[in-house]
């Protein structure tokens, strides 16, 4: 049974997978807010001893929770998991491999506060350099979007939005970067978490069209800044994860795009998808080997 919601509160969901080291700055960092915070850290089967090291550090921290699965349930599953347990009337869902500002939090809560429609929000993350990266703000990686990036084709919309234009102001757009979540209790509840279905990858695209569809807005708050070290989770086992992303866009495509009524379409690009993992999966295996043997 779910515990009472505490209003001011923010949850803040961390999953791991052999995250590495940078998952204690996480949650440092989260501690560090200037709103109230708890931190719910949900392990997927680490063998890095990284969860147990965050429970001795945070043992007397009441804020501080880790749940072991016991296994790799997939990274929307065990934010459910982590869901459950959340005591606040606001989620934040957090790559273990990201950090936050002080006020990053703040920043969210009061943007929503500001507009009661809005029900997911997402962050203007960058990576080590000061850069943003590509996925903050994006359309419905529909086909023909897809389409139109790939080939460039002048007049036709992709899926990349023109370049932010600035300013503080909440940008409405159809899709923010998974690596930093905000959703309002009552938008989490009422399209029910994320879609299971997903092991990695494509779950944030999924999660963005169903608050959309359930009448809430999606939007990019450029003032709350989070800084990326992208892979943290991934660098060792790069075919694996290309795997599960892979499978995630055929699941989307087939949810919600409107090409996927047409059965020679969805052949197509079934066909695609898998013909493009054959050709990248050797060279990712090499990347994983190198990586594995470096450490």
């Amino acid at each position: 049974m779910a515990s009472p919601h505490v209003p001011g509160l923010t949850s803040v969901v961390v999953v791991t997978a052999d995250s590495g080291p940078l998952v204690s700055a996480c949650v440092a960092r989260v501690l560090a807010s200037t709103v109230p915070v708890e931190v719910i850290v949900v392990d997927n089967a680490s063998r890095d001893g990284e969860p147990a090291r965050i429970a001795a550090a945070h043992a007397g921290d009441a804020r501080v929770c880790v749940v072991n699965n016991g296994a790799n349930l997939g990274f929307g599953t065990a934010c459910n998991r982590g869901a459950v347990l959340a005591r606040g009337d606001a989620l934040v869902f957090l790559n273990p491999d990201c950090l936050v500002e002080p006020d990053s939090l703040a920043r969210f809560r009061a943007a929503a506060a500001q507009d009661p429609g809005i029900g997911l929000a997402g962050a203007n993350v960058h990576d080590a350099g000061g850069h943003p990266e590509r996925a903050i703000r994006r359309r419905d990686p529909t086909l023909r979007r897809a389409l139109a990036t790939l080939f460039r084709r002048a007049g036709d919309e992709g899926v990349e939005m023109p370049p932010f234009a600035g300013g503080d102001a909440p940008e409405s757009v159809d899709a923010v970067s998974g690596a930093c979540l905000f959703v309002t209790r009552e938008a989490w509840e009422r399209v029910g978490g994320f879609d299971e279905g997903y092991f990695l990858h494509c779950e944030d695209l999924d999660l963005c069209r169903r608050v959309r569809e359930a009448g809430r807005a999606v939007v990019f708050v450029p003032g709350v800044r989070v800084l990326h070290e992208q892979g943290s989770s991934s660098r060792s086992r790069p075919v694996f994860v290309a795997r599960h992303k892979h499978h995630g866009m055929w699941r989307w495509f087939r949810r919600f795009d409107p090409a996927a009524r047409h059965v020679a379409v969805r052949v197509v690009v079934w066909c695609g998808l898998w013909a493009h993992f054959a050709l990248v999966a050797p060279r990712l295996a090499w990347r994983g080997l190198r990586a594995r043997r470096s450490r």
